[in-house]
């Protein structure tokens, strides 16, 4: 009995044992990774980071914490304080702030930074990544260019910076493929999260005749819905909140960039490489949102070509021209 006793004893011990070091094991497989957004984690461009990080961490691969809504101002003390903190990885926006964030990673060396930028990696340890998302938009302007009745179609961005330029650029020109007598509205509105202006420059270009409107920004939507005219969506699907007003939507997935970002952290190959390819359609990075509420508002025959063209993109027959440069007004 008593042998039995200390058997039973001995594997619960070692039962005990065993669970500890499975979690010791996978705390130590876990990095920790904060995030600084200049805008509110609702925003749409930032939500995207923002749902990658937080499926990371529900799935046990990460600890992340971040801070939102952070003046440019303060961008490089919150970055400093996250790194001084231990943070494996560090992710973020650095448009607005490139030498301070760049300045920030040559100080923390050890430190993985994962940065949106418009420019290079910097050796050793700042990798850079965008929303290239120029295949979908191609499919939404397609989509545009042929639901228009007026041939007038509004675009409204936030800056005319690189990763806005070639989303407009690659959206007209998939309108026109479709739609030769297109023409277009080129407003941008000086902020990346102001509603309010985004609405009313949408306004403006309905009273000129656009019936339909791409919405870079968040508040263009409204104003098409308000006016009864259609709207295209970027990097996230809202056609629940604008059932009979969002068309179609240019998606971006942040996940393929997170998960290998996250991986380079965990098995110590991490450098400074352009991570943007991670957000083309292959890699599953971009795509075009389901036509959900007008899959039977929008003519076959141009779903067909729509998906004709997907597939030709998907199998390296079509190539979205990445197209940096200021878009313009045609009309």
């Amino acid at each position: 009995m008593l042998l039995a006793k200390l058997r039973a004893a001995a594997l619960a011990a070692t039962v005990a044992v065993s669970a500890l070091m499975a979690g010791n094991a996978d705390a130590a497989d876990k990095i920790k990774v904060a995030s600084v957004y200049t805008v509110p984690i609702e925003q749409q461009w930032v939500s995207r980071i923002h749902i990658a990080l937080d499926a990371a961490a529900k799935r046990g691969d990460i600890d992340y914490e971040w801070s939102e809504s952070v003046t440019n101002a303060d961008y490089e003390r919150v970055m400093r304080e996250y790194a001084e903190k231990g943070a494996d990885m560090v992710v973020g926006e650095a448009f607005a702030v490139e030498q301070a964030a760049r300045r920030v990673a040559r100080d923390y060396p050890e430190t993985a930074f994962l940065m949106g930028s418009s420019f290079k990696p910097q050796d050793p340890n700042f990798s850079v990544f965008d929303n290239y998302i120029q295949e979908p938009a191609y499919l939404t302007g397609m989509i545009a260019g042929g639901m228009t009745k007026s041939n007038v179609i509004g675009v409204v961005g936030g800056f005319p910076i690189p990763e806005v330029n070639r989303l407009m650029n690659a959206f007209m020109a998939g309108a026109l493929e479709v739609n030769p007598q297109a023409k277009f509205m080129v407003s941008f509105i000086g902020s990346w999260f102001d509603p309010p202006k985004a609405k009313e420059s949408a306004f403006a270009m309905i009273e000129r005749g656009a019936d339909v409107l791409y919405a870079e920004r968040f508040g263009v939507s409204d104003a098409a819905k308000e006016r009864g005219v259609l709207a295209i969506g970027n990097v996230i699907d809202t056609q629940a909140q604008y059932p009979e007003t969002v068309v179609a939507s240019a998606l971006w997935h942040m996940e393929p960039t997170i998960d290998k970002a996250i991986a380079a952290v965990k098995d110590g190959s991490f450098k400074a490489e352009d991570y943007g390819s991670y957000s083309n359609m292959k890699p599953g990075g971009a795509s075009l949102a389901p036509y959900g509420t007008f899959d039977d508002k929008i003519p076959a025959d141009l779903k067909a070509r729509v998906e004709a063209k997907k597939a030709a993109i998907l199998d390296g027959g079509f190539t979205v021209a990445v197209d940096d440069t200021e878009p313009k007004s045609t009309m």
